[in-house]
């Protein structure tokens, strides 16, 4: 991973959700933890701040909700020593194969709208993730988060930027000079610590200057 983890495993494996609930609280010592599921494409780095923001004093936790109104316990921020006071009330003995809901009544929870809320528990979820990742454009942005990953690389990318500089390299000069402006720019920057948003400003520039100059006529060309 990116940042180093604890990791840790349910007992007795493949458990369930309430037995690997207790094997994660029993490692920390944080007033709160976030709970999450890994099928949540559209979970991004406001959901967490939200729900913090979203849990009153008097709440045990406080987690999100479908469009259809569904609990979604695995998008939720949990008080911690509320979770093991429920968690002892059914048993530690008792946990496997017991569906996180068992839990839920036991708990004040705040309920709170947002598209993190989404999962995918069968295709047609997942082809309607890929329907409306497509439509919002958030593949770019999980593609050059995969890059980035691949390359172990830690860097804030202006993808807007980027993206004109291509454009403007492909219009004022021609189409193969997009991506052969956008890895001069990333060497650029590597090389000379030169911020990669000014960098494409400054391609941009020299890219309109290029392309009205060439449509300039020579001296003593007839027009």
């Amino acid at each position: 991973t990116a940042r180093p983890v604890r990791w840790t495993r349910e007992h007795p494996p493949g458990g369930g959700p309430l037995p690997a609930l207790a094997a994660g609280l029993a490692l920390t010592g944080r007033p709160l933890v976030a709970v999450l599921a890994a099928d949540l494409p559209f979970l991004d780095p406001g959901t967490l701040p939200a729900l913090v923001a979203g849990l009153p004093p008097e709440a045990d936790g406080a987690l999100l909700v479908d469009a259809d109104g569904r609990d979604q316990p695995l998008t939720a921020v949990y008080r911690a020593d509320a979770l093991r006071t429920a968690l002892a009330e059914l048993g530690p003995d008792t946990l496997a194969g017991r569906p996180l809901r068992a839990l839920l009544g036991r708990l004040r929870l705040r309920r709170l709208p947002g598209p993190a809320a989404l999962d995918c528990d069968t295709w047609p979820d997942i082809a309607a993730a890929r329907a409306r990742i497509g439509h919002h454009g958030v593949v770019l942005e999980e593609w050059i988060a995969a890059v980035k990953t691949e390359l172990g690389v830690e860097l804030d990318v202006d993808t807007t930027a980027l993206l004109d500089a291509a454009r403007d390299a492909a219009h004022g000069v021609a189409r193969p000079a997009a991506p052969l402006t956008t890895f001069l720019i990333g060497y650029a920057a590597g090389r000379t610590g030169l911020a990669p948003a000014e960098a494409a400003a400054r391609i941009s520039a020299l890219a309109e200057d290029w392309a009205r100059e060439r449509a300039e006529p020579e001296p003593g060309a007839r027009s």
